[in-house]
């Protein structure tokens, strides 16, 4: 197991132990990189305009588009350390 595999699963256990819950753009930030880490390149259709929180996560997700995983591992990874120390924007 890589030490980026190790961080990135250590970095989704940190995440829901947090003190305080972060805002929503950067929880669509978490949730964009999570899903470019583990799935690669956003699939599917958009979702349609009744869907406004599934259309709000597909379009973070599109933004990654082209981003290789590891990368994504590794921004998610820093993204969760900067919320445990309070440094986040």
């Amino acid at each position: 197991m890589s030490d980026l595999h190790t961080q990135f699963t250590q970095a989704q256990d940190d995440v829901k132990q947090l003190s305080e819950r972060p805002g929503n753009l950067t929880l669509l930030r978490l949730y964009a990189l999570f899903k470019q880490a583990t799935d690669g390149d956003v699939q599917g259709d958009k979702p349609g305009f009744t869907d406004i929180v599934g259309k709000y996560k597909y379009d973070a997700w599109t933004a990654l588009k082209g981003t290789a995983p590891d990368t994504a591992k590794q921004q998610y990874v820093e993204l969760v350390e900067s919320l445990k120390n309070g440094t986040a924007a």
